[in-house]
């Protein structure tokens, strides 16, 4: 047997954005800032979908395959019965107010899921700050050389378009849509704000767990979507590998630890077997403090070690452990 569990790249983790708190919020207007052109909301495509209601969602799209908690007050209803239309939408107090979407037949206007990033560049203005004014307060998230490459955010009418681009193909991955308040809520950037800064509910350990089950079964899906996209095998899903690998995500939790090798539990070969889990070769990929489920993948396929594990043509199951922010993959090549 083998394990590939111990390259440097293939730890990854990202600092939480950070939070300024700014009496005076444009103090910096006019120093290198690029300003955003008006644009026109989506008029096709999944954007649409911003601010309905959930009777208009299952009139367009049907009935969810399943319904999933997120860690944001709203509810993701998953649309996975077709890998190629494979969808998730946030539904919070009856109104849709996020999609994720990443099937390859998935309408993205005025975007192409595969369009190539220079396309998006030439055709958009990508503004390195976002200007938001919400119930009387106001917002700024700047944007660093990284964002802009690999994540920009995009004002279309009154939604905002997280992109996430695959450096390694220099294309367009996953779309996701969002109103002002859910993107408010998510702070996926730097952040500047000036009044009062919105946060979403704490989750009791029920709610904890409800979230993390439906994280885990998001990151399968998302993870052989996007091994079918590079014409490889889609991955089975192994409870006994999940068990060990929600255990590595609590041990790094509760340890502050963030490393494949547990001081207590060892290295992955040494918890896949006290697990007593039947396999050939094995990998790991390890995360934290990502937004949700749809993030972490997306980052894990932009690190050289970890898109590697993503998309290894030997392994033939997967385990995914997501304890609150930690998340871990196990994969494994079964021995029958």
């Amino acid at each position: 047997m083998s394990v590939n569990e111990d390259d440097d790249n293939k730890v990854l983790i990202t600092d939480e954005p950070s939070l300024e708190m700014n009496e005076s919020l444009y103090q910096n207007q006019g120093k290198g800032i690029q300003e955003k052109a008006p644009t026109d909301p989506p008029n096709s495509g999944m954007g649409l979908l911003i601010g309905q209601d959930l009777e208009y969602l299952k009139e367009t799209l049907g009935n969810p395959q399943r319904i999933d908690e997120s860690l944001y007050d709203y509810q993701w209803y998953i649309y996975n019965s077709d890998y190629a239309n494979y969808v998730q939408v946030g539904v919070k107090n009856n109104k849709i107010v996020t999609v994720f979407a990443i099937g390859e037949n998935v309408d993205v206007s005025p975007f192409k899921l595969g369009q190539p990033i220079e396309e998006i560049f030439n055709s958009q203005l990508i503004a390195t700050n976002i200007d938001i004014e919400f119930n009387g307060n106001s917002y700024r998230f700047e944007l660093n050389d990284m964002d802009l490459n690999i994540r920009p955010l995009i004002k279309l009418g009154d939604v905002y378009v997280q992109l996430y681009i695959d450096q390694f193909t220099g294309s367009l991955s996953s779309v996701r849509f969002l109103n002002d308040e859910t993107l408010i809520q998510q702070r996926p950037y730097e952040l500047v704000y000036s009044g009062e800064l919105m946060e979403p509910s704490e989750p009791n350990e029920e709610q904890w767990n409800l979230i993390e089950q439906g994280t885990e079964k998001e990151i399968l899906d998302i993870t052989n979507i996007m091994r079918l996209r590079h014409n490889v095998k889609t991955l089975l899903w192994d409870e006994e590998t999940s068990e060990v690998a929600y255990g590595h995500s609590k041990d790094m939790s509760d340890s502050e630890d963030f490393s494949h090798t547990s001081k207590r539990f060892g290295s992955l070969s040494n918890r896949l077997e006290a697990a007593k889990v039947a396999y050939k070769s094995a990998g790991e990929n390890i995360a934290a403090n990502y937004t949700d489920g749809p993030a972490v993948v997306e980052g894990w396929l932009n690190s050289k070690g970890h898109r590697e594990a993503l998309l290894n043509e030997e392994f033939t199951h997967l385990g995914v452990g997501v304890y609150q922010k930690y998340y871990t993959q196990n994969f494994i090549q079964k021995t029958n």
